[in-house]
């Protein structure tokens, strides 16, 4: 049975939802739903000799907008800024020459909207990982609920889904019933930190999914498999 997992785009999302696009066949990106300030839907971290810092997309933003609504704000050079971060705290790195050249095309594009920075962010993350999934915008689909778990019931049903791949904490705050009226069966992700080698220290997790990346190279996707 097709497995679909759904999730707000994030920007250089971390392992945890990572992890998630690998193991499921539709990716149901959920850009309909009220953009929410000073969470991961405009930023990620990354490790530096200080300790983490924030990789930020600056946005226009007006509440209460949907996150396929929010703009990017063009008159801060925000791309130069998270190049140089990442060629200073990730030069010494053993595959920084590997995936560098990626990460200047990818901030070389001319966003215009956050979900445009996010899409293609996980798309080259998709790439790097070698993950094959099926990526899906909401906005796209002809989803009429406002009913949170009503809603994902409908995208799972329009793309086929028999399985709905869910955080840990779904149980919290979704209607089991209703995935139950349309035989969709339910699975809870449990998703286990890797631990890898990193520069500057004491190992640091929750990171943008880059840090494995320019630490670990191709061996990033075996290191998520097997800390599963």
């Amino acid at each position: 049975m097709k497995v679909v997992a759904i999730h707000q785009p994030q920007f250089l999302p971390w392992l945890g939802y990572v992890d998630k696009l690998r193991r499921c066949h539709t990716f149901c990106l959920l850009d309909t739903v009220q953009y929410k300030k000073n969470e991961f839907q405009n930023r990620n971290r990354i490790k530096t000799a200080q300790g983490w810092q924030w990789l930020t997309v600056p946005v226009t933003y007006h509440y209460p907008q949907r996150i396929n609504e929010v703009g990017v704000n063009q008159t801060v050079d925000w791309q130069r800024k998270h190049l140089q971060a990442l060629r200073t705290h990730y030069r010494k790195t053993p595959f920084s020459r590997t995936y560098m050249d990626d990460f200047e095309e990818f901030y070389a594009q001319p966003f215009t909207h956050l979900v445009e920075a996010n899409v293609a962010s996980i798309r080259l993350l998709m790439k790097l990982l070698q993950i094959d999934c099926d990526l899906v915008l909401a906005s796209s689909l002809p989803v009429d609920n406002d009913h949170p778990t009503g809603r994902l019931a409908d995208i799972c049903g329009i793309v086929g889904g028999g399985v709905y791949l869910s955080g840990k904490d779904g149980a919290k705050y979704m209607d089991l019933d209703v995935f139950r009226a349309r035989d969709i069966q339910v699975l809870f992700q449990h998703f286990n930190h890797p631990v890898y080698p990193q520069p500057y220290g004491p190992f640091e997790p929750n990171l943008s999914a880059l840090d494995l990346l320019f630490n670990c190279g191709p061996d990033s996707l075996v290191i998520l498999r097997e800390a599963a």
